[in-house]
This record gives structure tokens, sequence and C-alpha cells, in this order.
């Protein structure tokens, strides 16, 4: 028996619990392996960035902040904006996930490769005749054929046929080892290190570069404003930064060396090595007026050298130099100066003013009691081209947002497009210049308007179209002014005036008594007054004496009229409206010097469409309305910079995917062998074949090579 003293027992347990720990760490380490390079993980995976790209692309990413606060409203904006939905690809969970994606595919190829590389080269020669006789596909024939007769013929037609093969020597028999199509594993090899490859080179292409700047060297976005030059070096990313995206405007005539690149909370700038400057943006249309060619024209110096060469970018046809490309992404108005003509919209006067602005800058709104507003000139554009065949539309103006036709509006914001889609439709229409601006009020409050130069044939009627909406996130309303017979908005304004002016409606409802009752007296009889009476309260009901104004003070006026009677009153009520709304359009013609004009169909239309304008015109929430008079027009090109140094590596990555997939979907493994025994008359065959997939071509190929060989054991030919 054994004596161990109490010190040693102590050892030997310590030893042993020590052997324990390292045997659980090795198992826990083991079982860490197991689950990161199992299918069922890397599926899990897929199943989380599937969703994650849905989320991407249902929401729109790396828009404002104020667009999702205006979409989704404060609480879902903070919840959205705690997972970073707002830029999924570049969110820390994501990159965390396809970190692990690499990862586990990384241990999934670590593992396997070898294995299916060593299967590949194996012969799977240790094989005897009792588990050929257990193969599914088999066959045997006995031959008086010599062995060595039957070993030559078999391998010259196995070779012939596609298949290597190896000859090994068996007590008392011969073994023919054949494989065919082997290289299909190599499509497992290459399919999962194409992932590896393709997540690798999109994180390389990532914001992870720029994350890393921001979290490790300090780098913050700028969310003010000033001369770029003049931005510190906090906010600016070096010439070394090997991946960004991001944007560039420059207008003709001027330069840029850097690039923009949004944030959610401000912008990086991100410096070129390079300078570009715009010398001409052109443009070329289709016949229907659409776009078709963005070309800017840029001489490009190099920093370093000083070298300055020519190009042209186009789309899909971008300028690279120094491993940065540079793509035409859009066009942008560059500081056009404008002229405009502003039309008062309230009161008793018409007098129109000037107003000059540059798109970018902003004007104070002077004359008429505007100086409480400023004018912020946001956009301009020569050219829209708009489909203008909507049967029965109904462009209404701005007293509620279901007023107006939704898809000619959608229609109106559609500037750019397919010009290939849409070369041949005739319906596409060029409606000229327009011009977009915000009125800001002395309190901050902003209302944004959107004015077409020329007036737009609408329902067959040509119509000055003046668009407004309370937000960015609306959709423009447009107010529809008639044109006159010189195609202009004075005749509008005109009468819009005279309806403001208490002494002008007096006279013309006095006017409109006398032309509608002609007396033979000179003093006016009572009917005559009565019909004044009721015509100047018309009158002063449409101009808005009350609290409302337009047809909602009509409506509201005859609901006091009981039920029975509101039909026949408010046929009364218009025909006394328009007849003396005729009479003031004529005195405010007198009073202007201007003789009065024939009542006919033309001008009877013209008075209609002027009445529900003006209506409308009390909703319009603007103290003037501005009419685009001239331009000179200032082009400026958008450029995408873009430095993608994981390109290469995805396409790389792309190109052993096609391999990957080729190989395993069209290469099928088949594995033969033949054994060849004497028998004492003769020779014994016996055949087996197997494939991993038993598919309807197996069975075929397996009776062509079944047939071929029992006719090679029985005559020697095939």
């Amino acid at each position: 028996m054994e004596n161990k003293t109490e010190a040693g027992i102590v050892d030997d347990t310590v030893a042993d619990t020590g052997g324990i720990q390292i045997a659980t760490r090795k198992l826990w380490l083991a079982d860490a392996i197991e689950l990161l390079s199992s299918m069922r993980f890397a599926i899990s995976l897929l199943t989380l960035i599937s969703i994650a790209s849905v989320i991407g692309t249902v929401l729109k990413q790396n828009e404002p902040m104020p667009n999702y606060v205006n979409q989704f409203g404060p609480f879902w904006f903070e919840v959205f904006a705690k997972f970073s939905l707002y830029s999924v690809y570049s969110a820390w969970w994501f990159l965390l996930i396809m970190a692990f994606l690499v990862l586990s595919t990384s241990l999934c190829l670590i593992r396997n490769a070898p294995k299916m590389l060593k299967d590949m080269r194996s012969w799977r020669d240790n094989v005897r005749e009792q588990s050929l006789r257990n193969f599914g596909h088999k066959a045997e024939w006995a031959s008086v054929r010599q062995r060595s007769q039957l070993l030559a013929d078999m391998t010259q037609h196995l070779a012939r046929i596609g298949y290597q093969f190896k000859v090994v020597e068996k007590e008392g028999a011969t073994l023919i080892a054949a494989k065919r199509g082997a290289g299909n594993k190599w499509g497992y090899i290459f399919a999962h290190a194409a992932i590896v490859i393709i997540c690798i080179g999109g994180m390389l292409d990532s914001e992870l570069p720029i994350r890393f700047q921001q979290w490790f060297m300090g780098k913050v976005p700028f969310d003010g404003s000033g001369i770029i030059a003049n931005i510190p070096q906090q906010h600016r990313l070096p010439l070394a930064n090997p991946t960004f995206r991001g944007n560039t405007m420059i207008p003709e005539g001027a330069s840029s060396n850097t690039a923009i690149i949004p944030q959610q909370t401000g912008v990086l700038i991100q410096d070129l090595p390079f300078t570009i400057k715009l010398n001409k943006f052109t443009i070329d249309f289709y016949s229907s007026g659409m776009p078709k060619l963005f070309a800017s024209d840029v001489e490009v110096t190099d920093h370093d050298t000083g070298k300055k060469f020519n190009s042209t970018i186009k789309v899909n046809q971008p300028l690279i130099y120094k491993g940065v490309a540079v793509y035409q992404s859009s066009f942008e108005d560059g500081g056009s100066r404008l002229k405009l003509a502003a039309f008062p919209m309230s009161g008793a006067s018409a007098t129109s003013f000037e107003v000059a602005g540059e798109v970018g800058g902003s004007t104070p709104l002077n004359g008429q009691g505007g100086s409480a507003y400023t004018i912020e000139w946001s956009g301009f554009r020569p050219f829209n081209v708009e489909n203008m065949t909507q049967n029965g539309a109904d462009v209404r103006a701005v007293n509620t947002g279901k007023s107006f036709n939704e898809k000619f509006s959608a229609d109106l914001d559609k500037h750019l497009g397919s010009a290939a889609k849409n070369a041949n439709n005739k319906d596409l229409k060029n409606v000229g210049p327009s011009v977009q601006y915000k009125l800001r009020d002395k309190t901050g409050q902003a209302r944004e308007f959107h004015n077409y130069m020329q007036p737009v044939l609408v329902d067959g009627d040509y119509m000055f179209l003046a668009g407004t909406r309370d937000s960015p996130a609306d959709t423009f309303r447009y107010l529809r002014i008639p044109a006159d017979d010189d195609d202009t908005v004075k005749e509008w304004m005109r009468l819009r005036a005279a309806v403001a002016n208490p002494a002008l409606r007096d006279a013309a409802a006095q006017r409109y008594a006398v032309r509608a009752l002609p007396a033979k007296m000179d003093n006016m009889s009572q009917m005559q007054l009565q019909l004044a009476e009721s015509a100047k309260k018309s009158l002063g009901i449409f101009a808005g004496d009350g609290k409302q104004a337009g047809f909602v003070a009509i409506s509201t006026f005859l609901e006091q009229i009981p039920a029975a009677d509101q039909g026949k009153a408010a046929d009364v009520f218009m025909k006394i409206l328009n007849g003396s709304l005729w009479d003031l359009w004529m005195l405010a013609r007198e009073k202007d010097g201007l003789p009065a004009l024939e009542l006919n169909e033309k001008h009877g239309r013209f008075l209609q469409l002027s009445i529900g304008a003006m209506s409308d015109a009390y909703f319009y929430g603007a103290p003037v309305y501005l009419q685009l008079r001239g331009f000179d027009e200032v082009k400026a090109s958008v450029l995408q910079v873009t430095r993608s140094p994981g390109k290469n590596i995805v396409y790389l990555g792309c190109l052993f995917l096609v391999l990957g997939v080729f190989a395993m979907f069209y290469i099928r493994e088949r594995r033969c062998w033949i054994w060849l025994k004497d028998d004492g008359h003769g020779t014994n065959t016996l055949m087996a074949l197997s494939s991993q997939r038993k598919t309807l071509d197996f069975e075929k190929e397996f009776g062509e090579l079944k047939a071929q060989l029992a006719q090679m054991t029985a005559s020697g030919h095939l």
C-alpha cells in the first residue's frame, strides 16, 4: 500500500484541478469555435443582414435629420435614432454583424477546406470487394478474358470518357480507383472565400475608416456655416484617408479641392489631392424637352506636381486620377441672378414693383408693407419637363391639401428622370423656367413657394401656376391665375385690387343694377336700388368684409337660409356676383385709362376663372405674388468624389463567387471502382459507381457505363 504525505496529496489535488481547468477552457473554446463556424450561426447572421438591408431599402438613408422628424414625429425619431436606422450600413451593430459573418465563414473555411483538399487528392483505394457489393449502383460480370487485357481496355476507356484513375494491386485482384469532377469541392471553397472577400472589400469601402478617425483621432462633424477654407482641422479628413464618398458642387468658372461628406450631425470636409475647376457645364435635350446628357468640362490641377490637364466628365464616364474617381452626379443652380415683378395680393393697389435676387441668397421684401418679410431664394430651373395629359386635371389652388391633383403636383417635381424611357413620349412638354423661394416673416416662420414664369395649358386654359406649401414634407399646391389677352397676370391683379376697393365695389353695384334693370327715368327705381344693394352685399361677402372671404364666405352665408331655398338662393347670388364683378372689372379698367372690353365668351370664361382664383387666393398665404421676368443663369455641376480601395477586392470576390456557384451546380463528382479478380476460367469483374447527388443524369451515366463495360468483358470491343 502506497503512502503519501499530506503535502504530496495537496500537490496532486492542485495538479488534478489545474488539469480540469485547462480541459474546461479547451472545451469552452472548442464549443465556441464550433458555434461560430456552424451553418446555423451563419444563417442567423445572414438573416439579420437581410432584415437590415430591407430597413435600409424602405427607409431613406442619410437624409437630413429634420426630414425624419417631420416624417415620424419626435418620439419615433428618437427611437429609430437610438438604433442608427437612418444610416444602417454604417451603424456599429451592422458592422459588428459583418465582422462576425467574416469570422464565421473564415473559421468554417479553415476547418473544412483542408479536409476537402485532402479528399480531392484521395483515390479512396482502401475499399474491399465486399464493401463494393454493398453499393446501390453496382454491376458484376464473368469474362473469359485475362485480367491484364481487361485492365488495359478498361483504364483506356475510363481515360477516354474523362476519368482519372489509379491501379492498385490487391491480394489476387486488381482495383481500378477512378474519379471525375473532384473539382466540385472547389465550389464550396470559392463560394465561402467569396463571402469573406466581398465582406472585407465592403467594409474597406464603408464608413468604418471614417468612424475610426472619429473615435480615435478626434474628428467631429461640422454643423455650422462659413467658408470651407476656414473650417478647422478637427472637421477635415486628411489626404491619407483610405476611403470616402462625398460630393462637391462647383459653379461654372469656380473650382474646388474638397468634398463634402454628410453625417447625421453635420458634415466632414475631405481634402483632395487635386483641384477641379469647372470650365463649362453642358446639358443636351431630347426633342420632348427631357435632358439626355449632362457633361462637365473641367480642368484638373495636381497639388504635388502642378500638372494641369482638361477632362470631360459624363454620366457613367468618370474621371479617375490618383485613386480618386469623380462621377457626374447631378446639377444645381450656381447662383443665377433673377429679376421679378412683385404684385400685391392684398389691398386696393395693383401696382407692381421690381425685385431682384440671387439663388442661394436673400432679399428684403420692400414695398406694400412687406418690409417685415425676407425672400430666401432656394432654387431656379431654366426648364421644366412635365406630363401635360391629365384629362380633367384639377390643379386647384391652395384652400386644402386635397383640392389639387396630386399626380400633377408630383409630375411638377420630376425635373430629372430617365430620358431614354420618355424620349418619344409626345405628352412631355417643356413648360419653361420656374423659381423657388421661401418667404420668412419677422418671427422666423417661413412658407415655401414655387412659381412658373410662363402660363401653362391646364384643362384647355392657360394659367400661371403659383405653388405653395407649409413645410418641405408637403407637396406643392398650386394657385391657378388665368392669363389675360396679353398672356400676363395684370388683368387678374387689376380685378383683385378692385374687389378690395369698397368705393369701386359700390359704384360697380349701381352700374350693374342699371345695366340689369334698364329704367326710363334718370333716377334709379326701387327695384334697381334693391338690386344694387344686393350686388353690393354680394361683393362685400366675396371680398371678405366678414371673417371669411371667397366661396367659403358665400357658403357660410347661404347656410343661414332655409335648406329648401338654398339652391335657388345660390343661383341668384352667383348671378348677381358674376354680373357685378364684370362691371367692377370694367370700372377698374376705366380708372386706369383703359377701354372697356367686349362681353363675349372668351372674356366671360376669363372672369369665371378669375373668380375661382380669387377665392383660392385668400389661402395663398403671401403678401405678394412674385412673377419671374428675367434671369441670368449660372449653372453648377454636382460631382460625386469617391475613393474605394475595396472595389477591386469586391470584384475579385464576385469572380470567386461565380466560379464557386458554377463548380457547385455544374460539376458533379463521381467515383468509380472496378475490381478485377481471377476466377479460374477467366476474370470476375465487379464495378461500383457513386456520386454525392443522385440525379437522372447520374442514372443515365451509370446505365451507359454499365453497358459499355459489359460489352468490353464479353468481347473486348465497344
